[in-house]
């Protein structure tokens, strides 16, 4: 199921890449950086959704849904991604049972 999802989750994020990109941007030009291309509503002007927008909320949903839907089925497979790419124990150099540890000396100076 989870293989499901993922490639469904895949397949959402590249229509949502794509269908934000075909939108035009509001207010595009040099007064539209600056707040002056919409009218006073709080996040400028508004007019009638188009396809596209439409097609981006119903994607933006479906992503969220697809994302949360993941992270549940991450949550009881149980433990972490860090944790499969930890180094084992068995592979980590045992430390010795000698001196303690000392700083190295200093390479002698051959004088001619």
């Amino acid at each position: 199921m989870q293989i499901g999802l993922t490639i469904i989750h895949i397949l959402v994020c590249v229509f949502l890449i794509l269908v934000v990109l075909l939108q035009s941007g509001r207010a595009a030009d040099l007064a539209g950086a600056f707040g002056g291309g919409g009218s006073q509503t709080a996040l400028g002007s508004r007019g009638a959704a188009t396809l596209l927008s439409k097609a981006t909320t119903i994607t933006a949903i479906l992503f969220m849904l697809t994302s949360l839907g993941l992270a549940l089925l991450g949550s009881r497979r149980g433990g972490s991604v860090l944790e499969t790419t930890a180094v084992p124990a068995a592979a980590a150099p045992a430390p010795t049972a000698g001196a303690p540890d000392q700083p190295a000396a200093p390479p002698a100076e051959d004088q001619p």
